[in-house]
């Protein structure tokens, strides 16, 4: 795979699943963006991937964010939202909370799952669609987890990555007629005219 002038942004890609994913985007040649709550400013990672600090959960930060890389690439064609948040503080008062039933879970755990999680993905993917719709091209992907599947955990992560596979699914059925429009253009014009 060729990604040679494309570029992409990562939320969540300073370290982990987000960082591999960023440095394998920029292999396969695209111009890469990761942004992070710990990232310092502007840092260039390496030659294709450059850092921009960004708190997902404050709509202004992740507004500059995706304005600072439009204004020196003027498009976005992939968008990897992995950042994620709830996995802040597992201990308290020394008690490991990760694994207790929901009636003992801190409720901060919940909101951090839901807003540095979830609408996140939804805010981003927001700022991203509009320049993909206009070009006729682009990719959203939501990393998720299994854990939708079964129990594992607590019930705020199941339920939040449950709620990321339905917003992903979701999010493909109100882009589906922009991918049929496209592909009805493509056909068109490759099929010859008499």
């Amino acid at each position: 795979m060729n990604l040679d002038g494309r570029v992409a942004i990562v939320t969540g890609g300073t370290r982990g699943v987000g960082r591999g994913i960023g440095s394998e985007l920029a292999r396969l040649g695209a111009r890469v963006f990761v942004t992070g709550r710990s990232m310092p400013d502007r840092a260039r990672l390496d030659d294709r991937i450059t850092g921009i600090p960004c708190d997902h959960s404050v709509d202004t930060q992740v507004e500059a964010a995706f304005n600072l890389i439009l204004s020196e690439t003027s498009n976005i064609d992939i968008l990897v939202n992995n950042v994620w948040g709830g996995y802040e503080r597992m201990v308290e008062d020394g008690n490991f909370t990760w694994t207790k039933p929901f009636w003992q879970q801190p409720l901060w755990r919940w909101d951090a799952m839901f807003n540095a999680g979830v609408r996140a993905h939804y805010f981003a993917s927001q700022l991203a669609a509009p320049g993909m719709i206009a070009r006729g091209r682009g990719l959203i992907v939501n990393i998720s987890f299994w854990a939708a599947q079964k129990y594992i955990g607590n019930v705020a992560y199941g339920v939040s990555k449950a709620a990321t596979n339905k917003m992903t699914a979701d999010m493909a059925m109100e882009l589906k007629p922009m991918a049929l429009r496209l592909f009805r253009s493509i056909r068109d014009l490759s099929v010859p005219r008499r």
